[in-house]
């Protein structure tokens, strides 16, 4: 059956369940988290502004106390 013939509820139906496969595979979700974070630390403006970001955070926190 192709997608677009599929109702929205049959759809819904087997994205969860495809869900649900992958979720329990914790080896498989922890590969998915590892590639993840492997892909946005390449970007090393990014993780730049990542890390000031949280050097403000920090900085304003430590002078309120």
């Amino acid at each position: 059956m192709q997608a677009h013939t599929q109702s929205k509820m049959s759809r819904t139906e087997a994205a969860r369940k495809g869900g649900q496969a992958v979720s329990t595979n914790r080896q498989h979700m922890a590969e998915i988290g590892r590639k993840g974070g492997q892909s946005v630390s390449r970007d090393r403006e990014h993780m730049a502004r990542i890390g000031e970001k949280g050097g403000t955070s920090r900085r304003t926190r430590s002078s309120h106390n």
